[in-house]
């Protein structure tokens, strides 16, 4: 009944074991992955046809951790798992982020990969399990995916870097990090550090990239073995590249001449102004809205990578390392026990901190047994920042994401219950954003704790870096705009203190 397919091999001292065949066979793919007690089955399923009308890809990743497998019963009324929790969140945010960049540009089909935690040791954190096991579970689908993605934690301590280590080894680390990447190279990173080196943290980042080159290869092992035949992926339409070329004959320069203008909101003015005479003149029975809305984006991405590779000046007239003109203030309110408004070019965060007593501790219930965090960093991205309307509730993903960032760059150098015995909550309300409002937060709270009279050690700072390369040409670039982020190769954020660095996403 069962045609069972497994790969064993030894990741940093461990054994590690793929398995496919036996359990959720109707999916595209399903991977059981095994590291020592930890056990996470990662499933992937995809659209077998393109919707209707839609030009993006949908790529949905859910990381779920089921308390049955640390032996335990969920709390409150209805003793069943209910919405994510923060680390469940983060999890499906650091399987995104590597595996995103590696779809074809032209399939848009849905693609839903779900990893659901069965068995939890107490020593191996699943996040790393889930992440290979996603990369597994592709590379198996058939699913047109440029990888295998391979996945490492690194950290510090006494000198020497820790691969892969337990939950106990990390205890007194003075990192915790995050890599993922291809054979080819490094896809995302994510980490805490108590101010450490850039070469220590270049060090740790090519450690686990080299760590996890026997992952991939085993799961490369594992496709010969039993991947299913590849679907087939379409070239780009022809009268799409034709549109293209169409477009940019007739319009590059006054995009460029829309792009030159350096307030946002004036240049979104004069850019919608040209995207509604291409759409009026385009748009045909054959030849929808959507489609000719896309194509004029790869436009505008063409022009402002290509102006800024040319000539080495920016959207808003910047060269490549110039920072915003930034403006700090404190104690903006009056009531707040700290409170801070800090400004750079056109994003600004009110950052608001609240002091409390041991009574205000977060409570949280996690796999690995219940704990309480005096620390709390909030993170709101509210549509009238960015001058639109838009759904207002409970946080998604990007604000749980961003906030705890900027929690990994502040809690390194945040007081012990000795030094400082009050809980804290930092809340950041984004008043306008263009580009690194994370990093904005990062200022803010650091500068509002402070007002509040918290004896944080040193400042902390963060900026948001970005790269645009095109074959051998490349630029990179300090304290990127939103366009830029959007339009560029990379997001590279960096935060710490005079003294080292804190936080890299």
């Amino acid at each position: 009944m069962f045609n069972v397919f497994r790969k064993e091999i030894e990741f940093a001292g461990k054994k590690l074991v793929f398995e496919t065949g036996k359990i959720a066979r109707q999916a595209d793919s399903a991977v059981m992955v095994t590291l020592g007690g930890t056990q996470v089955l990662c499933t992937v399923v995809g659209a077998k046809k393109v919707k209707e009308g839609q030009d993006f890809f949908p790529l949905t990743v859910n990381y779920q951790e089921k308390t049955y497998a640390a032996g335990k019963i969920p709390g409150g009324f209805f003793k069943r798992e209910g919405r994510p929790s923060e680390k469940e969140t983060l999890v499906s945010r650091l399987i995104d982020r590597p595996i995103r960049p590696l779809f074809p540009e032209t399939f848009l089909n849905e693609v839903q990969v779900v990893a659901t935690v069965v068995a939890h040791d107490m020593e191996n954190d699943p996040d790393i399990v889930a992440m290979l096991g996603c990369s597994c579970a592709l590379t198996l689908s058939g699913i047109p995916f440029m990888g295998p993605v391979g996945a490492c934690r690194v950290g510090y301590k006494n000198g020497q870097y820790l691969i892969n280590p337990t939950i106990q080894d990390l205890e007194g680390s003075e990192l915790e990090l995050v890599v993922a990447g291809t054979q080819e190279g490094v896809l995302m990173v994510e980490s805490e550090a108590k101010e450490l080196s850039e070469d220590i943290m270049l060090g740790a980042v090519m450690e686990g990239w080299k760590a996890f080159q026997p992952v991939i290869n085993a799961i490369i092992d594992m496709a010969e073995m039993c991947a299913k035949d590849p679907w087939d992926v379409s070239e780009k339409d022809p009268t799409l590249v034709k549109l293209y070329s169409d477009i940019k004959a007739k319009y590059a320069g006054e995009v460029a001449q829309a792009y030159s203008i350096t307030v946002k909101q004036d240049r979104y003015a004069a850019v919608g102004a040209v995207r509604d005479k291409v759409v009026a003149e385009f748009v045909t029975e054959d030849m929808p809205k959507d489609k000719v809305a896309s194509e004029f984006h790869l436009l505008e991405a063409e022009v402002v990578r290509g102006g800024i590779l040319k000539t080495g000046k920016r959207i808003d007239g910047r060269d490549t390392k110039t920072i915003r003109p930034i403006i700090a203030e404190v104690g903006v309110l009056p009531r707040a026990h700290g409170s801070a408004l800090f400004t750079r070019g056109e994003t600004q965060a009110l950052v608001v901190t609240t002091l409390g007593t041991g009574q205000d501790e977060q409570i949280i219930d996690s796999l690995e047994g219940e704990y309480r965090e005096r620390f709390m960093l909030h993170y709101n991205f509210p549509p009238y920042s960015v001058g639109e309307t838009g759904r207002m509730g409970s946080p998604g993903r990007r604000e749980i994401g961003h906030g705890k960032l900027a929690w990994r760059a502040i809690h390194p150098l945040f007081p012990t219950s000795e030094e400082f015995p009050y809980t804290i909550r930092t809340v950041s309300e984004i008043t306008e954003s263009n580009g690194s409002s994370s990093m904005a937060t990062v200022c803010g709270t650091s500068l509002s704790m402070m007002d509040a009279g918290v004896p944080l050690a040193r400042p902390i700072a963060g900026i948001a870096m970005g790269l645009i390369k095109e074959g051998s040409d490349f630029a990179v670039l300090s304290d990127i705009l939103g366009d830029e982020d959007h339009l560029g190769d990379m997001d590279f954020k960096v935060a710490g203190t005079d003294k080292g660095i804190t936080a890299l996403q």
